[in-house]
This record gives structure tokens, sequence and C-alpha cells, in this order.
């Protein structure tokens, strides 16, 4: 155990995610078509609903939408996390099920240490990826350096679909 380990606090995992959106409804309509969100808690403040928090019925992090249309704002085309998705297979699929809902995106793509499915967005056009937590390569104990991921990636995609 190094000193680092020896002194860090005991976390365990992301509580869950916060997005500020402009309408409540829209938003709460599209987590629950596209990714299967349900309603865990309803939150008013003086008479009028200014939130959710959501739950997964399969794995996914609890979220948070909040209303709030200027952040909202501010906050769009920034891709704030990644969703964990347990292989490819389950990528792959995840990617068919949101064309199938005519969302566009980018497809499913070999990343620096797994899977990725970027460029969907959501109604307020906040970024959500999605990336393997299994992974094709290992950092290893002292991590990894990666020059130009995007680049690094789409050659080595490349050269595997040429094999």
């Amino acid at each position: 155990m190094d000193d680092t380990t020896a002194t860090a606090p005991h976390l365990d995992g992301v509580h869950h995610l916060k997005l500020p959106v402009s309408d409540l409804a829209r938003s709460l309509e599209w987590y629950r078509s596209r990714l299967g969100y349900e309603v865990e808690i309803e939150f008013v403040e003086k008479g009028v609903l200014m939130g959710y928090a959501l739950r997964h019925p399969v794995g996914g992090p609890m979220l948070a939408l909040r209303l709030d249309p200027q952040r909202a704002a501010a906050a769009a085309g920034f891709d704030y996390f990644a969703i964990g998705v347990p292989g490819e297979a389950a990528l792959r699929d995840l990617a068919a099920r949101l064309t199938a809902l005519g969302e566009s995106h980018a497809g499913v793509h070999f990343a620096t240490i797994g899977w990725i499915l970027p460029e969907l967005h959501d109604p307020d056009g906040h970024e959500v990826r999605f990336y393997t937590t299994v992974h094709h390569t290992d950092p290893g104990p002292s991590g990894m350096r990666v020059e130009d991921p995007r680049e690094t990636a789409l050659r080595r995609e490349r050269a595997e679909s040429d094999a």
C-alpha cells in the first residue's frame, strides 16, 4: 500500500449525476424512453416541481434532473459524464436501440481502454456518452499516457477492420 492509498478517504462510487434542464417533462420523457430511467423522487419547491431523482432498473447510475434553463443552455454540448455499459455487445445493442428511436449518435468505436458510444445528445444538448466497463487494454499499475486519443483509436480501429 503506497502513501496515497493509505491516506485516501473511503468512497463508494458515484451517488448520482445531476443535469440542469430547460423542460422537466421533455427531459424526463427522453431519459425514460431512451434509457429506461424511472422517477424515484419528485422535488417540489414552493408548490413548483423543480426536479426529479431518477433510478435505473438494471444498473445505470442515479440521475437527477433540475429545472434550470440558463444552466442547461450554458452546459449544452459538453460531455460531463459517461455512463458505463457492461461490454461491447451491450453497447452495440444500445446503439441499435437509440438508432431505432431516431436518435443521432456516432456509433460504437474502439477507444483508449474500452469501446465508446459518443455524440448522443439529450433535449438540452448535453452530450451523453457511454463507455464499456470491460476493457480491451490494461493501463497498468502506473497508468498510461495517450497522445491524440481520437486519432490513436481511429488508427487502431482501422487496423483491426483491415485485418
